[in-house]
């Protein structure tokens, strides 16, 4: 790993700092905290600029009584002085020089000091000290009182703040479930948010996403209805013909022509067929007739039935629960398409309560990889048959029925992989 991305890998954030919940904390606590600076800094600077005003007022009005006492020739005290050390410099020159009078806040002797003076004779300044550390605290004091009060006031405001947006935030997360129910297959769910069934409330957008997600997965669950009963109609009114064609064909006579429309009329029966049964598939109306049986020699009796060459390996053979119709059928399936649209040798191999159905041809396309076998897909962008089409959807779809899992994927020798995992008895 470089420098950059060992950087970058340290300095990225916990996954739960991606979460709405968080971000709005995060934001109340940011503005909170910047609202109440700017606030505390404002009152600080307001009051402590009132509170210096005061001090020099008062500064001067006994910096005036001192200089007639300074005049009359009377005792100064211990807070007046001629010169006096510790002078601030800048403030000396002002009354010496300028010939004004003035004052200033500066430490003398480590306390806070309101300095006052004035121009005297033989270019000496009057200066007087007035005692500033009692205003100094107060206005400590007022800062204490600001950042309590501001610590008070983000945590209420946070504390409201977070139970207002997760009754948001737990709406959303529940829309986003019913949302993952609808993309496994469940066009049953609904999210029924309280607010969106309610329109002589106000809709906010918590609920608006709610109503168009039940909205959606209403039309979606009408039109596969509708898809189910047209599929399952067109079927069942073949077989009639189907039927009659079939029985006018063993009538023709003897000849390569008679084959072909035997062959062809074979060929729609299996369709027709294979129609009707991902139709009960899609109904959800199979169930499985599950027992106990050996892995090793269903496998063995599901190659024989499909009168394919494929090998059949046993590593380690196994009880499993299972219904023996809908397996080979599976199994069926998958081998009639290694044959049809990959390469031999087929091979069959059991291992526990696994069975992997491998061929050594081009290897399933990605698109499969990625969304599964889907109904009349069997070529690629290419135009290289890839197969899956019905075989594949079919298989997918007992296996559900049987409870099992299979997955798709290719060899890294090359050949597609097909893997079912059956529960063990």
């Amino acid at each position: 790993m470089s420098r950059t991305a060992r950087r970058r890998a340290a300095l990225r954030l916990p996954s739960w700092t991606a979460t709405l919940y968080w971000k709005f904390a995060v934001f109340i606590t940011v503005m909170c905290c910047t609202l109440a600076a700017l606030l505390g800094i404002l009152v600080h600077v307001l009051v402590g600029k009132q509170i210096e005003s005061q001090a020099r007022s008062y500064a001067l009005d006994r910096l005036e009584r001192t200089v007639d006492t300074y005049v009359s020739g009377e005792s100064l005290g211990r807070d007046a002085a001629v010169d006096p050390p510790g002078l601030p410099r800048d403030l000396r020159e002002m009354a010496v020089r300028k010939k004004q009078r003035g004052t200033q806040l500066a430490d003398y002797q480590g306390t806070p000091t309101m300095w006052a003076v004035a121009p005297v004779d033989g270019n000496r300044a009057l200066a007087l000290r007035v005692d500033y550390s009692r205003r100094a605290a107060a206005l400590r004091g007022l800062d204490r009182a600001i950042i309590g009060s501001s610590a008070a006031a983000i945590g209420v405001t946070l504390l409201v703040g977070l139970v207002a947006v997760s009754r948001i935030t737990r709406r959303l997360h529940h829309t986003a479930q019913v949302a993952r129910r609808i993309s496994t297959g469940d066009l049953d769910a609904r999210v029924r948010d309280r607010r969106a069934q309610r329109p002589d409330l106000a809709q906010d957008e918590a609920a608006a996403v709610a109503a168009a997600l039940d909205a959606m997965a209403a039309n979606l669950q009408t039109k596969l209805h509708s898809e189910q009963r047209f599929t399952a109609d067109v079927s069942h009114e073949l077989r009639t013909p189907l039927t009659g064609l079939h029985a006018a064909a063993e009538l023709l006579p003897p000849g390569r022509p008679t084959e072909m429309v035997q062959e062809r009329i074979q060929t729609m029966r299996r369709l027709t067929e294979d129609l009707l049964e991902i139709s009960r598939l899609d109904a959800q109306v199979e169930r499985a007739d599950l027992g106990v049986h050996q892995l090793g020699p269903l496998a063995e009796r599901a190659v024989r039935a499909t009168g394919l060459a494929a090998e059949v390996r046993v590593v380690r053979d196994a009880r499993v629960e299972t219904d023996q119709r809908r397996l080979e059928r599976v199994l069926g399936n998958l081998i009639t398409n290694a044959h049809k649209h990959g390469r031999p040798p087929v091979v069959v191999t059991v291992d526990g309560p696994v069975v992997t159905v491998r061929d050594h041809g081009d290897g399933y396309p990605d698109e499969l990889l990625a969304h599964g076998p889907q109904r009349f897909k069997t070529s690629s962008g290419d135009g290289r048959r890839t197969g899956h089409g019905l075989g594949l959807t079919i298989a997918a779809g007992q296996a559900r029925v049987l409870g099992t899992t299979l997955t798709f994927s290719n060899a890294p020798d090359g050949g597609a992989v097909a893997t079912l995992v059956l529960c063990s008895a």
